[in-house]
């Protein structure tokens, strides 16, 4: 008699595994989606983020090196400080306003809620989808890294009210997301509709005139 398990029962515990992922997504989702100010939200998706620990950042900071080391200069140098800030100086300003209490002031409503039940809808499927380029690491990228820039995305979007890519951030061709007199315009806003996890399809920002 041999031990160990067959490869159908290992594709059926890979899948056992990832309907477990998928179902903690979606309670999460539906509890940010219960959030009736920016202040709760902010709360809940500090609270998330800081379960992650410095092996996950590390992880998501080395699978962004990869896709950014893949890019051509300048436009690689130019894009990086950018996608830093989106992912790590999201993730500092949120910890950094729940640990002063600025939440409980936020008293607001969620400005689109419409949108940002979309957006909360979208996240369990999101998270097992894969839009940017596979990458050869030395570090397995899961749903979980995945979801961390869902965190960093509603916090930016619906908490901040801000555009899901930084204010300055460039695009190929050289056009960037703007503010104009309080107003955000991005050039790919209304670019992304058949890409359904995209963040696009969610940000306040308003499609660039003319494209």
């Amino acid at each position: 008699m041999t031990g160990g398990t067959s490869a159908g029962d290992g594709g059926t515990a890979r899948a056992g595994m990832e309907d477990q992922e998928r179902g903690r997504y979606a309670a999460i989702a539906q509890r940010m989606a219960a959030a009736t100010t920016r202040g709760e939200l902010g709360t809940i998706l500090a609270e998330e983020a800081g379960q992650y620990s410095l092996m996950d950042l590390q992880v998501i900071g080395g699978t962004l090196y990869a896709e950014m080391i893949r890019l051509p200069r300048p436009y690689r140098d130019q894009l990086s400080p950018y996608a830093v800030d989106l992912m790590f100086g999201a993730h500092h300003r949120l910890l950094t306003m729940q640990r002063s209490g600025r939440f409980r002031s936020m008293t607001g409503p969620i400005t689109d809620r419409e949108t940002f039940l979309r957006f909360c809808q979208m996240i369990p499927d999101g998270c097992s989808r894969w839009d940017e380029p596979t990458v050869r690491t030395p570090f397995l990228y899961t749903p979980r890294h995945r979801f961390f820039y869902y965190l960093m995305s509603a916090f930016t979007m619906f908490v901040l009210d801000l555009p899901g890519h930084p204010v300055g951030m460039p695009f190929p061709g050289g056009f960037k997301v703007e503010e104009r007199n309080g107003v955000f315009y991005c050039l790919i806003r209304d670019k992304e509709k058949e890409v359904w996890f995209s963040i696009c399809n969610f940000c306040p920002a308003r499609q660039t005139e003319g494209f």
